[in-house]
C-alpha cells in the first residue's frame, strides 16, 4: 500500500472541497492532529470512515488511495488556473537498487529556492544539472501540469518531474 498517496489525496481532496483540517474533522468526529498526521503520512484513517471521506470528497474509496494519474501534461486556461502558491513540484525517484524516494515540494519553495539549493541526487547524479528549474517554474506559471519531465538512466534509475 502507497501511504503517501493516501496521504496525498487525503490533503488534495479536502483543499479542493476547501476544507480546513478542523473542518474535516469536525465532520469525521476526530481530532484535527488526526487529520494532520494522515495527511502527513504518520498515520491512516480508521477504516470505518473510508465510506464518509469518499462522501465528503465526492470520490470513491478507491480514488482515496489510488495514485493520481499524471501521464499527459495538460494546460490550464488563465482563467481556470490554480494559483502557483496553492501547487506542488513533486519528484518521484525508483532507483534501480529499489529505494523510493518521494520529494513533495510546494511551489512557492521552488520559486525562492535557488536550484543548487535542491540537492537531489541519485546515483551520484545531481538532478539541479539535470533539471531546468526555472523552466519548470515557467512552464507552471503559463498552465502546464502533470508529469513534466521522465528520465530513466542507463543503470535502471527512473526519475519523473510532476506539477499538480
Amino acid at each position: 500500500m502507497d501511504y503517501q498517496a493516501l496521504a496525498n489525496n487525503i490533503q488534495r481532496f479536502r483543499k479542493t472541497k476547501m476544507l480546513t483540517q478542523d473542518q474535516l474533522a469536525e465532520q469525521l468526529g476526530v481530532s484535527s492532529q488526526a487529520v494532520s498526521k494522515w495527511e502527513n503520512g504518520a498515520s491512516c484513517p480508521d477504516i470505518a470512515l473510508l465510506p464518509e471521506l469518499a462522501k465528503i470528497f465526492e470520490v470513491s474509496i478507491d480514488e482515496i488511495f489510488s495514485q493520481p494519474n499524471f501521464e499527459v501534461v495538460s494546460y490550464q486556461e488563465e482563467g481556470k488556473r490554480k494559483d502557483i502558491d496553492e501547487m506542488f513540484f513533486r519528484v518521484r525517484i525508483l532507483s534501480s537498487d529499489g529505494d523510493k524516494v518521494n520529494v513533495n515540494l510546494p511551489m512557492a519553495l521552488l520559486r525562492v529556492m535557488p536550484p543548487e539549493a535542491m540537492g537531489i541526487n541519485i546515483s551520484g547524479v545531481d538532478l539541479s544539472d539535470s533539471i531546468d528549474f526555472k523552466m519548470i517554474m515557467d512552464l507552471a506559471e503559463k498552465g502546464a501540469m502533470g508529469k513534466l519531465v521522465e528520465i530513466e538512466s542507463a543503470d535502471g534509475d527512473h526519475i519523473q518531474v510532476f506539477v499538480d
